[in-house]
């Protein structure tokens, strides 16, 4: 696993205002649901890209069949797609933000050869992280056990 200072992880989640969640999904129980709204949550603006339900609404923003369907500038590009899937990602978001400042893959998604390429092009890198663990847990959030539950038992 590739290891990430926690000075890195957070000025890459302090800078980053606009996000483009790829992959994700109208159900609330599936992960790319529930980190895309708590991203929401913080703060961030995010870009719901799943070509599967394209034209929806997802908090607050329509849901985009693909990058090159956000017209707004991108800082960061969330990525909840298998790992074979993550080089043509990579490329259509180098190509169409020049502003890019992030390629975040998911827990469980990595890719040298793409993120080499994005590096290549100035912009930072973080694999098989989540965005949503990293910022409750460089942020203070994190509770009993790693867990964000905002509940504490007086029977502990």
């Amino acid at each position: 696993m590739t290891e990430y200072s926690d000075k890195h992880l957070k000025a890459v989640l302090q800078r980053a205002k606009t996000v483009a969640v790829v992959g994700v999904s109208m159900n609330p129980v599936r992960p790319s649901y529930y980190v895309a709204r708590y991203l929401g949550l913080k703060g961030y603006r995010v870009i719901p890209v799943n070509p599967g339900h394209a034209g929806k609404v997802l908090f607050g923003e329509t849901v985009r069949a693909g990058l090159s369907e956000i017209d707004v500038p991108v800082d960061m590009v969330d990525i909840f797609r298998r790992s074979e899937a993550v080089p043509p990602i990579v490329d259509e978001a180098l190509e169409l933000f020049p502003e890019l400042q992030t390629i975040w893959m998911q827990i469980g998604v990595e890719h040298a050869e793409a993120a080499a390429r994005a590096e290549a092009r100035g912009v930072t890198v973080i694999q098989n992280r989540c965005p949503k663990i990293e910022y409750q847990r460089l942020f203070g959030e994190l509770r009993f056990g790693g867990f964000a539950t905002g509940i504490i038992s007086s029977k502990l």
